[in-house]
C-alpha cells in the first residue's frame, strides 16, 4: 500500500512515524551541508530526540567539499547552529586534487567516505540524509531516461548501504516545500548552493522540467507513489528470483556456477535476468553492471543460442557447458594480493570468499591459487575436477611458512582455517 502524501511535521505521532525505524539506535548521524532540506532533518531530529527518554543521541557532520570558497563558511556555520542546538557536530574537509569530469560523483563518494570513517570513530551507526519527494522524483525521472530496469526505477529506498555506510532517508516522501517552512518557523537563515539551479548538471536540469511534467498530472507526488508501487514489484520480482536461484544454480567450493539451462530459458525475462545478474555478482566479486543492458544482452544471448564458445562480463567468463551455463571468475584480472591472516581474524578475499584464521597463528598466508594441474588438486580434495579452468586459477588458497597447503577455494584441510563463498 503506498505511503502516505503529507504529513504533519509539527505532530509528534508523524514526526515518531518518520524516525521509526532508528529509534533503537544509540546513536545517529546527520548529513548537514546547510541548505533548507538538511537544517530542516537537523531541527525535526533535534524536536524528535528530545520528546521521549532513551532516544538516540544526535550527531552532526558537515563537509567542504572544496569547490566552492564559501562552502567553509556554509560548514562553520552549520556547526555552530548545531551547537546552539546543544548538538555534537564535526566539521570536515575533501582535500585534494579533484577530478576534471565527474566532478558530483566524485563529490559524493568522498563524502560518504569521510563522513563514514568520522561516524566509526564516533560510534555511529547510521547516516541521516535530507533527500525528499522532490528528489525521488528526480531520480525515478534520471533512471527512466537512462533506460533503468524495475531496480532502478523503485528510486531511492529508505534504508540504504551508500559507499559502506549505512543510510536512512527519512523525508524521501516529505515536501520540501514543507522543509522551508519548518527552518524559517526555526528562525535559521539555510545557504544556497548555486549548483542546484546550474542546468550543466543533469539533476537540475529533470529539476527545471518539473513543472511542465507537473501541469499534466505527474508531479513529485504521483512519481512517489510509482516509485513504492515499483518497489513493490521489485520485491516480488526478487523474491521469485530467489527462489529460482536455489532450485537452479549449483555454486561449487571454487566460485563457479552452473544453472541449469532448460529451466532458465522457460523463465520470463525479468526473473531470469535478475537471478543471472545474482550469480555474476557472486562469481565475479560484486562487480555491478553500469547498466542493466549488459545482463539483459548476456540473457537473450543465452536464450537465443547466439552465446559465443565465451564471452567475458563483469569479471565472469560466460559458456554453455554440457546442459548447464558455466559462469567462472575471469582471470586476468586484478588479482588480490597476498594476504597475511591475522590471529583469530577475518579476511574477505575477492569480495567472493570469507576466510577465518581460527588460531593464535599469524603466519599463514592466502593467495591466488594461479596455475595448479587437476591431477594435484584431486589428491587434495579426493574426488574429480570439473570446474573451468578459470574457477581453478582465480581461487584462493592459504598456505604455512611451510607452503603446505591449509585450504582451497571453499575446502578446509587444516581445523586452523575456514572458508566460505559469499552468497548474499
Amino acid at each position: 500500500m503506498p505511503t502516505r502524501l503529507s504529513f504533519d511535521l509539527d505532530d509528534a505521532a508523524d514526526l515518531d512515524r518518520l524516525f521509526a525505524p532508528v529509534k533503537g539506535e544509540p546513536a545517529i548521524g546527520l548529513a548537514v551541508s546547510g541548505g533548507a532540506d538538511s537544517l530542516a532533518l537537523m531541527v525535526l531530529a533535534k524536536r524528535w530526540a528530545n520528546s521521549a527518554p532513551g532516544r538516540p543521541r544526535l550527531h552532526v557532520y558537515s563537509l567542504d567539499h572544496g569547490l566552492r570558497p564559501e562552502a567553509a563558511r556554509e560548514v562553520a556555520t552549520v556547526i555552530e547552529t548545531a551547537t546552539s542546538l546543544g548538538l555534537k557536530a564535526t566539521a570536515l574537509q575533501w582535500s585534494g586534487d579533484k577530478p576534471r569530469t565527474g566532478v558530483q560523483e566524485a563529490a559524493r563518494s568522498a563524502r560518504y567516505s569521510l563522513i563514514g570513517q568520522a561516524m566509526a570513530q564516533d560510534g555511529v551507526g547510521v547516516l541521516l540524509t535530507a533527500h525528499h519527494r522532490q528528489d525521488q522524483a528526480e531520480t525515478v525521472l534520471m533512471r527512466m531516461a537512462h533506460g533503468s530496469g524495475i531496480e532502478g526505477l523503485k528510486g531511492m529506498s529508505l534504508l540504504a548501504e551508500v559507499e559502506g555506510v549505512r543510510v536512512f532517508r527519512p523525508l524521501l516522501d516529505v515536501d520540501p516545500a514543507a522543509l522551508r517552512q519548518v527552518v524559517e518557523d526555526a528562525g535559521l537563515t539555510p545557504a544556497e548552493d548555486p549548483s542546484n539551479i546550474d542546468p550543466h548538471y543533469e539533476r537540475v536540469r529533470w529539476r527545471l522540467a518539473m513543472p511542465a511534467f507537473a501541469e499534466l498530472g505527474l508531479d513529485a507526488a504521483a512519481l512517489s507513489i510509482f516509485a513504492e508501487r515499483i518497489a513493490e514489484a521489485d520485491a516480488a520480482i526478487a523474491q521469485m528470483a530467489n527462489a529460482c536461484f536455489t532450485e537452479l544454480v549449483r555454486l561449487d567450493g571454487f566460485g563457479s556456477a552452473r544453472i541449469e539451462l532448460a529451466p532458465f530459458l522457460g523463465l520470463s525475462p525479468a526473473i531470469s535476468t535478475r537471478m543471472l545478474s545474482r550469480v555474476l555478482n557472486i562469481v565475479g566479486g560484486r562487480q555491478k553492471p553500469r547498466a542493466l543492458g549488459q545482463v539483459e544482452r548476456l540473457r537473450q544471448s543465452i536464450a537465443d543460442g547466439s552465446l559465443p564458445k565465451s564471452t567475458t562480463v563483469l569479471g565472469c567468463v560466460v559458456r554453455f557447458k554440457d546442459n548447464d551455463i558455466a559462469i567462472a571468475r575471469e582471470p586476468g584480472r586484478i588479482a588480490p594480493p597476498d594476504a597475511m591472516l591475522l590471529p583469530r581474524s577475518e579476511l574477505v578475499w575477492d569480495e567472493r570468499f570469507l576466510i577465518i584464521n581460527g588460531s593464535d597463528h599469524a603466519d599463514l598466508t592466502a593467495s591466488v591459487a594461479d596455475y595448479l594441474p587437476r591431477h594435484r588438486l584431486e589428491d587434495f580434495l579426493g574426488f574429480k575436477v570439473t570446474a573451468p579452468a578459470e574457477a581453478i586459477r582465480t581461487a584462493p588458497i592459504v598456505r604455512d611458512p611451510d607452503g603446505g597447503v591449509l585450504s582451497l577455494g571453499g575446502w578446509s584441510f587444516d581445523e586452523r582455517i575456514k572458508v566460505q563463498l559469499l552468497i548474499d
